[in-house]
């Protein structure tokens, strides 16, 4: 069973990540270490007893489409409720609002324990977060004030819809069409696939932010415009008015999240008897919704990232538990009678070392970009560009190395299970299913990989990036001037990380500048797992040299040194395979007909 790591959480949140620099802006009141914990504990109460337990069920049930309406898996719709009626999905909503504008630090570390204890309950209240986001930033006044008290609540959620049949990640093509009328509305005509909690149990109305293209709109990204489409119209007095032209037509089959309703949602048909066309309001300006709906995308790729930090954690449990408690052969130096734990062979230890390194890793680089964000919120000026080229920067990193380390880890904790882990009844199984979503939606993290060095390698000329490797070089410094022998060749092997990765980012900002665009993405995701190993070994090392007077700092340092020591070399062949593999990806083309 699962159980919320509440104080590595708060660890990483206090000595690897900044949250001290955060609360001593003094933007969040009397938001104290002590308050900032009690809240992280409540929330790990709330994940471990009451989200965790109905996990199975969910799997198990699914989502199911009933007369036309979605039925969520037993005891759902209560665990909504409750979740809602804790404050949790205000966490750091605009306090005008009704939220509680608080760090998003704390929301990012939430939205962790909410997946590791059901992602596929987790994932609904997500984009709901991401919604309020989006209307808090670019919508009238008029509709935030009706929309927006009762999506903080919880008491309404939201849905984001992007996909549609022939336009996956290249939105410029998509044909959902909007209509201007004389009453400052628009109606809005089409098909979205997998638009997630597009309807369900959970609350009356959802409102869903649409994506749609007016008949005089430009062509391709340019001409899109982003639309507020509720489920429910509503009235002036804040009630709920007729049924809006907008329902789904059917659910997905999917490999996982099974308990998350993953929708095809028609526009405008007329099903429910009135003038065809759903009634919608523009957020933002005609033909600039893009711009609007990736404040959004933008908050959504970091939860995505924070659901596979969850299902790490989560497999990584799960593993050692299991480890603990499966005797087989016996390991070497066993003393005790009979096979011994198979937590005591070497390459069981290994496998789960790796998956706690690596957690650990992908909780740190989400973590440190939830901290930009914040960053960005408490200074200004130069300070205030800075963290936003940070957050810029770590973004892409935040979505594609947890999801990628997501699929790594609950893969590792199968073999580890062993035939135990290929069947459903450990759990271990539907880990590795949920799991295998998150690198593909919000932008698959090959389009992050893109993202990452297209666009923000270049931020400020190089030099942000830049900048960023000699923070890190900074703290491998302060481990080979602790002189700690439990670091053993940690600080050497760091250092050949970031000297690869230096390479690298130099060789790819040269190939751009110089045009050579096909090389440089030949080597995009190559990088951008070379940058998230080398991330990885630097903030493990960071957690060592800590001293939270908790009585765990050496074995955080015997953690950084076996990432170092064993997982970090990696970096090597990913940097060669970024300078030198272009032509040879070019020649083999010819191999796929």
């Amino acid at each position: 069973m699962y159980k919320a790591p509440v104080e590595d959480i708060f660890f990483t949140l206090k000595h690897v990540t900044g949250l001290d620099r955060v609360l001593g802006a003094g933007r969040f009141g009397d938001l104290s270490d002590d308050l900032a914990h009690a809240i992280l504990s409540e929330a790990g109460r709330f994940a471990t007893e009451e989200v965790a337990p109905l996990a199975e069920i969910g799997d198990k049930q699914g989502a199911r489409l009933v007369d036309g309406k979605v039925k969520t898996p037993d005891g759902w719709a209560g665990l909504y409720a409750r979740w809602a009626e804790g404050g949790w999905n205000s966490l750091a909503a605009p306090e005008e609002f009704g939220g509680q504008a608080l760090p998003h630090q704390l929301l990012v570390a939430t939205l962790e324990m909410w997946n590791s204890g059901a992602m596929g309950f987790a994932i609904g209240p997500t984009l709901t977060i991401g919604a309020i986001e989006a209307i808090a930033t670019h919508a009238s006044d008029a509709l935030k004030q009706k929309y927006l008290p009762k999506m903080v609540s919880g008491e309404w959620m939201g849905s984001m819809n992007l996909t549609e049949p022939h336009s996956g990640s290249d939105l410029g093509v998509l044909k959902t069409r909007a209509e201007r009328r004389d009453d400052g509305t628009y109606r809005i005509f089409g098909q979205k696939i997998f638009i997630t909690y597009g309807e369900h149990d959970f609350t009356d109305n959802i409102v869903h932010l649409v994506l749609a293209r007016l008949p005089d709109a430009p062509a391709g990204s340019r001409g899109i415009s982003l639309f507020l489409v509720p489920k429910f119209l509503v009235n002036d007095d804040g009630s709920l008015g007729a049924r809006n032209d907008a329902y789904c037509h059917s659910l997905e089959h999917k490999m996982g999240i099974h308990a998350s309703p993953t929708c095809t949602m028609i526009y405008g048909d007329g099903k429910f008897g009135a003038e065809k066309g759903a009634v919608g309001w523009l957020i933002g300006e005609e033909n600039k919704g893009l711009a609007c709906m990736f404040t959004m995308m933008n908050n959504a790729r970091l939860a995505v990232g924070m659901q596979g930090v969850a299902i790490c954690e989560a497999a990584t449990q799960k593993a050692i538990l299991y480890a603990r408690e499966r005797t087989q052969g016996r390991g070497p130096g066993w003393k005790g009678d009979g096979m011994s734990p198979i937590i005591e062979h070497p390459d069981v230890q290994r496998m789960l070392l790796t998956m706690k390194a690596i957690t650990q890793g992908a909780r740190s680089i989400a973590y440190a970009c939830a901290h930009a964000i914040d960053m960005v919120e408490v200074t200004s000026g130069a300070d205030r560009g800075f963290w936003q080229e940070r957050a810029n920067l770590l973004t892409p990193l935040a979505k594609s190395i947890p999801t990628d380390a997501g699929v790594e880890v609950s893969s590792l904790g199968v073999q580890v299970h062993g035939g135990m882990g290929y069947i459903e009844e450990t759990g271990a199984a539907r880990l590795y299913r949920d799991a295998r979503i998150a690198p593909i939606y919000e932008g698959t993290n090959g389009i992050q990989a893109i993202d990452l060095i297209g666009r923000k390698l270049p931020l400020s000329g190089g030099a942000h990036v830049r900048g960023f490797i000699g923070e890190l070089k900074a703290v491998v410094e302060d481990v080979r001037k602790s002189n700690r022998p439990g670091f053993g060749h940690t600080a050497d092997k760091l250092a050949i990380a970031l000297a690869d990765l230096d390479e690298a980012t130099e060789w790819l900002l040269a190939a751009q500048g110089e045009g050579r665009i096909a090389e440089a993405l030949s080597g995009a995701t190559p990088f951008q797992r070379q940058f998230g190993l080398t991330l990885t070994g630097v903030y493990l090392a960071k957690a060592g040299l800590a001293d939270a007077g908790d009585g765990k700092d050496e074995a955080r340092v015997a953690l950084a040194r076996f990432a170092a020591e064993n997982l970090i070399s990696e970096t090597t062949a990913l940097k060669d395979r970024v300078v030198n593999g272009a032509a040879s990806l070019a020649a083999a083309r010819a191999a796929l007909g």
